[in-house]
């Protein structure tokens, strides 16, 4: 099969083909020559394989990849999907035979193979499934009913709301629609930006893909075929936000050993066998590790994983006690790190991901084409925004919610009391526009039935203020929104501070000087820096406060879970709701607040910018050699509940970790009106010119046109034959 391959100026493959399977095809084969060790860390993330060749700092995911049966979970939905929709599983297994054509080439250009001293391995067909399941398996945040159900064993069911927010683990998104009343040209214009943890080579790939079908160009998920989130068709476009939805859960297990192997008390009260076995788990000399996972490994090459599967789900914590021993019940409020906990998912227990979506969302014309599209959308559980050129528009919710009974969605449950299991899925809810607008930022709206915690409405409302500042807009004025810096939750601390009084001369000095301050999380902000200051200091004593301190130690969970457990983190990102309560376990708010203030107020901070501490912190599997190229990462204006959401961790530290993975505009009046801009670049091989040519574009929020015209790119030469 041929194609013909295409480069904007800024590396972007457009590729077209004689069909939808030979241009798949081409499109995992141009993906492997850019991004051959981003697809290779994939494929051994989703099989808990990483820690043979990233060392012990890989080892807490592949172990919770082995007892969370991912790649097992991909292998089944490849083989449901190859039963259901032939079509489709076709269509997937060409794009996995261009990517075992491209990774031999692609690797020889990626030296991060070398480092490490690993070769390529074969793609399977299930493995983009399992690539989407790898990245998307903790988007619910499952492990927030741990901490929920920490929160209520010390301090009781009614603070679970204290902390009710998007937590540390989660990732969101900003998407608006502005439909053709509101715009200077008629037609829709649709933008956004997903928010996620940041990584080099990037989440999103740029990239068109074209054949008589379709030529659609928009963000693909590297090793996944399509584009499924953020995508432009000429006649519509889409795009989506995390929904918040909770359709994920934990059950407490009561496992016993048996001469036989393992059994499981179901609710019926009977004990029933269930299937386990031992998994090994290679572990490299890699460096990096915590202690306590050093320690596990230390002399040894090899961890070994027991595997069980209950009728809930994988156990993804604890174990079963030694044989001979019967486990006693676990209360409903304790938290026993030790109990076994099974994990109950979707996909593993329908066989199905979702994948049948993807070519009828390449193939749509209309919005009515992407809403049916939609209905086949199994997770993540996403809110969608679509318009097309005849004046069409959509809003809704797409993916799988269990019916279940609504403690599922709070905290563990048990096992083995009956009222716990999914009865069905829900109906996906619809929502509306308002006033020619359409806004969602993971707040509540649409998707509000479906989850238990969303995002403050900050950036929703300020975005939907911004909107309505004028009558019409076009989509070169979008960036506008984009890289807007105000922090609407600074009002509390602020409000905190103006009631001080007796202040000494210089920590008045600088209360003045933030409440003169306009709120905005500018890079080259003094008063924002010292904001973040004040903050920071005044989250670190009140997570000493004993009332809450309790929650600093939480129980040893297995560390893939860590971050959801976090006390810093969790009274940072809820520091609005703590300090608005009428009473908070009787601590004295305004003494903290002074002494944080003081404590500011006495620092060195003369000159010092927000830019200065709140720096770009990307993940990378293997980070550059020390003897090698490294860059000083940027600094970056905007925080946490900006619209420019580049989330830093009040208390812990302001580089950001999470930030937008990409943006885009979608004009429907002209699609080469539109514009998209990912962090780095569209290769993933360190010194390519495009390897980070588009991060000056990003910090400054500016877009690179979508070039439409082929005429206007440059054909690379194929080989066709390798």
């Amino acid at each position: 099969m041929t194609f013909d391959l295409y480069r904007d100026a800024r590396g972007v493959p457009h590729l077209r083909a004689g069909d939808a399977l030979a241009l798949a095809r081409a499109q995992g084969r141009v993906t492997a020559l850019d991004r051959a060790w981003q697809l290779e860390v994939e494929r051994h993330r989703v099989r808990g394989t990483t820690a043979a060749f990233l060392g012990t700092e890989a080892l807490p995911w592949d172990r919770f990849a082995r007892r969370a049966r991912l790649d097992d979970t991909a292998r089944r939905c490849y083989a449901v999907l190859e039963e259901r929709d032939p079509e489709t599983a076709t269509w997937v297994r060409a794009y996995v035979d261009g990517v075992n054509e491209g990774l031999a080439a692609g690797a020889r250009r990626a030296p991060e193979f070398a480092r490490t001293g690993l070769a390529p391995g074969r793609w399977r067909p299930w493995t983009p499934l399992g690539v989407w399941l790898g990245t998307h398996i903790l988007f619910a945040g499952f492990p927030a009913k741990l901490w929920r159900e920490e929160v209520t064993r010390h301090l009781g069911p009614e603070a679970v709301g204290l902390f009710a927010a998007d937590g540390p683990g989660t990732a969101g998104s900003n998407g608006w629609l502005v439909t053709g009343d509101r715009s200077v040209t008629g037609q829709a214009v649709i933008a956004g930006d997903p928010h996620r943890f940041i990584e080099e080579p990037g989440v999103y790939q740029q990239i068109r893909l074209a054949c008589p079908e379709f030529d659609v160009v928009g963000l693909a998920v590297p090793g996944v075929p399509g584009i499924a989130h953020f995508a432009h068709t000429g006649t519509v476009a889409w795009a989506i936000t995390n929904a918040m939805a909770d359709y994920q859960d934990l059950y407490r297990e009561r496992l016993r050993r048996t001469p036989d192997g393992v059994e499981a008390l179901d609710p019926d009260g009977t004990w029933r066998p269930v299937p386990t076995h031992t998994e090994t788990i290679e572990v490299s000399g890699g460096e990096g590790g915590s202690d306590e996972v050093e320690r596990e490994v230390k002399a040894q090459a090899q961890v070994e994983v027991e595997v069980i599967e209950t009728a809930r789900g994988p156990v993804v914590i604890g174990s079963p006690p030694p044989a001979g021993t019967t486990p006693a019940p676990t209360p409903g409020s304790g938290a026993d790190p030790s109990a076994p906990m099974s994990l109950r998912y979707p996909p593993r227990v329908t066989g199905d991901l979702g994948f049948g979506a993807l070519l009828p969302l390449l193939r749509a014309r209309r919005v009515a084409d992407v809403d049916r599209a939609f209905d086949r959308w199994a997770e993540p559980v996403n809110v969608v925004l679509a318009a097309d050129t005849e004046g069409g528009t959509l809003h809704r919710v797409a993916g799988r919610v269990p019916v279940r009974a609504a403690a599922n969605r709070v905290r563990p449950v048990p096992a083995w009391e009956p009222g716990h299991e999914w009865t069905g899925r829900h109906e996906t809810p619809y929502g509306g526009f308002d006033e020619g607008l359409a806004v969602m930022a993971n707040q509540r709206g649409p998707s509000a039935p479906l989850g238990t915690e969303f995002a403050p409405p900050h950036r929703a409302d300020r975005i939907r203020a911004l909107l309505g500042g004028r009558p019409r807009w076009r989509a070169a004025d979008m960036p506008e929104i984009h890289t807007d810096t105000h922090l609407a939750s600074a009002a509390p601390l602020l409000d905190h501070l103006a009631a001080l009084d007796g202040l000494a001369p210089v920590p008045a000095a600088l209360r003045e000087r933030l409440l003169r301050w306009d709120r905005r999380m500018a890079a080259d902000s003094a008063d924002a820096a010292a904001y973040a200051a004040v903050r920071g200091a005044l989250v670190r004593r009140l997570v000493a406060e004993p009332a809450l301190a309790v929650l600093a130690d939480p129980p040893a969970y297995p560390e893939i879970f860590r971050p959801w457990l976090a006390l810093v983190p969790r009274v940072g990102l809820a520091l609005e709701h703590l300090l608005t309560v009428p009473d908070l376990y009787g601590i004295d708010r305004p003494a903290l607040v002074r002494a944080a203030l003081e404590e500011t107020a006495a620092a060195p901070t003369e000159g010092l910018t927000w830019g200065d501490t709140h720096r770009l912190a990307p993940w990378r599997a293997l980070p550059p050699p020390a003897s090698g190229d490294a860059w000083e990462e940027p600094g970056l204006s905007g925080d946490h509940d900006c619209v420019l959401s580049t989330s830093s961790v009040p208390g812990l530290t302001d580089l950001s970790a999470r930030a937008s993975a990409a943006r885009y505009v979608w004009d429907l009046a002209r699609r080469e009106d539109s514009g998209w801009v990912v962090p780095f670049g569209a290769s993933g091989v360190p010194g390519d010119p495009h390897h980070r040519d588009q991060l000056p574009l990003w910090l400054t929020g500016g877009l690179a046109p979508v070039v439409t015209d082929w005429n206007l790119l440059t054909e690379e030469d194929v080989d066709h034959d390798h």
